[in-house]
């Protein structure tokens, strides 16, 4: 059975989830609201699409697909840092 962490590994923890968190959030709201917004200033081709239609139809869903994906890996990293983790 594994020592318990600190609580200031806990709080450190705690706080480098919220810092990631919080950028997350940031470019999940460029991707869902500042595209939409300027979505008729973008107006070029995309693989033969508006670009504009390529991202509210398939480039969004990449990126959010993608911000899951780092959320795990980084979180995962944290825990494994400040020693909090599932027992094996």
């Amino acid at each position: 059975m594994a020592a318990l962490p600190g609580a200031d590994a806990l709080r450190r923890r705690w706080h480098a989830g919220l810092r990631l968190t919080g950028v997350l959030l940031v470019l999940w709201f460029g991707v869902s609201f500042g595209i939409a917004f300027f979505a008729r200033d973008l107006d070029f081709n995309l693989f033969g699409w508006p670009f504009s239609f390529w991202v509210g139809s398939q480039g969004a869903l990449i990126v959010y697909l993608a911000l899951v994906g780092i959320y795990a890996r980084r979180a995962r990293q944290l825990d494994d840092a400040a020693s909090i983790g599932e027992d094996d």
